[in-house]
């Protein structure tokens, strides 16, 4: 029967900002599921067959049937279990800017992120700057409210974008810049949200990040000089 939550497999991977946004909305929701570690680098049979297109992580197996790209899979969550904790507004144009938000974070954070810890000389310098537009960009928007969605609950927003805050120690030691003296708000208001258990629980530890930052910069030459 459907809102069960019979079933309910997630395929992720640990580092993963995309894959922490379903862990936390799950947990709120207080949904049982068995999470399935994937290797990247060599994907299961089992990612492959759920994901034919992408072949990515998450996927969400409900019932046997696969839900694929992170947004896509968190309203699915909201929509199949919407009678404990309702992540996206009830009011039409509320729920459109939610969405406009959070396909803002998809669409910058995590590409130009990437090029903050990944990069050197000006290419380095330039995403950094970029990447610090987009965060005051996100901290005009959230200006005193204490969440997003501007209540006392996390919403659409605040759980797709709070995973990412696990990686601001990776972006700041690998640019040499600090997020708290250019977004004080936003910084302010991700403690906030680590200070509830289930986004505490569901993000890794900041300096786990930076180990695997290290691998991975190792691993594809990204750390010689």
């Amino acid at each position: 029967m459907e809102g069960t939550n019979n079933d309910v497999v997630l395929l992720d991977f640990w580092p993963s900002s995309f894959g922490m946004r379903l862990r936390i909305a799950l947990a709120l929701k207080g949904i049982q599921y068995e999470g399935r570690e994937e290797n990247l680098f060599d994907k299961s049979t089992l990612l492959l067959e759920m994901n034919s297109v992408h072949k990515k992580i998450p996927v969400l197996i409900h019932n046997g049937k696969p839900i694929c790209e992170s947004l896509i899979i968190l309203e699915y969550i909201d929509q199949v279990w919407h009678d404990k904790y309702p992540l996206l507004p009830s009011h039409p144009y509320d729920r459109s800017q939610a969405r406009f938000w959070a396909d803002y974070v998809d669409k910058k954070i995590y590409s130009t992120g990437r090029r903050v810890w990944s990069g050197k000389g000006e290419d380095q310098e330039e995403a950094k700057k970029e990447f610090i537009e987009i965060l005051k960009t996100l901290e005009g928007e959230l200006g005193d409210k204490t969440y997003f969605g501007g209540d006392d609950n996390l919403g659409f927003v605040d759980v797709a974008l709070v995973p990412f805050t696990s990686w601001f120690y990776s972006y700041e030691t690998c640019a040499n810049f600090s997020i708290e003296a250019v977004c004080p708000k936003l910084v302010a208001w991700a403690k906030r949200c680590m200070q509830i258990e289930c986004v505490a629980n569901s993000l890794p530890h900041p300096h786990k990040i930076y180990d695997y930052v290290l691998e991975l910069k190792h691993k594809f030459g990204l750390d010689t000089n």
